[in-house]
């Protein structure tokens, strides 16, 4: 037998006593301060997070522009959330797990994720590009199974070329577009994406004056 996927989770009160809300938030720092806090974060079985929405995942989602232009691609049958397959998608992200370096009783979860962050892109993509990293807004849907039990943190990468080809076959019809081709392709998108297309403008002004993401978590 498989051994069971283990997720990154936190308890659900959490975002209710920090101030829930539907969307993105942008004011990122007293969400990210309490979700990294000592405790509060912890691995608990995929089967049971996916079925419990008392605790959210955690879920790094990465847009990449470059000029302009957003990456973009289809999720194939293969995609790692059968629910979400057949959509179009704008942002890149996975779950967060014990074997992304994360010791199983370690408080300090902030390099490690980020460690998991670089090691999703990597399974996906090839990217060959230089590029900057900024938190630009947490997001939460709850309008939905999938999103119920889940909490994006989004991140911008800002890309020095577009050099970035698919590893994942679950990928398909990658390629950077324009945001006025983007928004007439929004019926197509899974609700994550819809909720950051319809925010991209904000998203990448915020980028230009945020942190880099590893400053920003309170890293060295």
């Amino acid at each position: 037998m498989a051994p069971q996927e283990h997720v990154l989770v936190f308890e659900r009160k959490l975002l209710d006593e920090l101030g829930p809300f539907q969307g993105l938030a942008f004011e990122v720092r007293p969400y990210l301060r309490a979700i990294f806090q000592p405790g509060a974060l912890r691995f608990i079985p995929r089967g049971d997070a996916e079925n419990n929405p008392d605790y959210k995942q955690l879920i790094p989602y990465v847009i990449m522009t470059c000029a302009g232009r957003y990456l973009s691609y289809i999720r194939g049958k293969r995609a790692g959330e059968a629910r979400l397959a057949g959509n179009r998608s704008i942002g890149i992200g996975g779950h967060i797990n014990p074997a992304d370096e994360v010791p199983l009783f370690d408080s300090d979860f902030r390099r490690p994720y980020l460690a998991a962050l670089e090691r999703e892109i990597d399974e996906e993509v090839s990217l060959q590009a230089d590029h900057s990293d900024r938190i630009v807004a947490l997001l939460n849907d709850d309008s939905n199974e999938v999103g119920r039990v889940h909490l994006g943190i989004v991140h911008l990468w800002m890309l020095q070329s577009d050099s970035v080809t698919r590893k994942e076959q679950m990928i398909t019809q990658m390629s950077f577009l324009a945001l006025d081709r983007l928004r007439g392709l929004r019926d197509s998108m899974e609700t994550w994406s819809r909720i950051c297309l319809d925010a991209l403008p904000e998203i990448t002004a915020r980028a230009q004056t945020a942190l880099p993401a590893d400053q920003l978590l309170g890293l060295p």
